[in-house]
């Protein structure tokens, strides 16, 4: 599976462009806010699939832990 990583504002002003390539071709895209990954989209089937591939779970928890952010004590969040 490809994910591709996009901007918050560059996902809404796309979202018809988005909406295509994630149903059309099983493409994920990360969202980002303020240079924080806040949200996946994925289509049904994808979604589906991971519910039943523990393999694919396996996947999506790197990629979240990946991109889960990281905070260190004393640090300002």
């Amino acid at each position: 599976m490809l994910a591709k990583t996009v901007a918050s504002t560059q996902a809404q002003n796309n979202f018809g462009q988005i909406l295509d390539d994630v149903t059309q071709n099983d493409t994920r895209y990360i969202i980002k806010r303020h240079h924080k990954a806040q949200a996946i989209i994925l289509s049904l089937s994808d979604f589906e699939q991971i519910l039943n591939n523990i393999s694919e779970q396996q996947t999506i928890k790197g990629i979240i832990q990946e991109l889960k952010p990281v905070y260190n004590v004393g640090e300002t969040i």
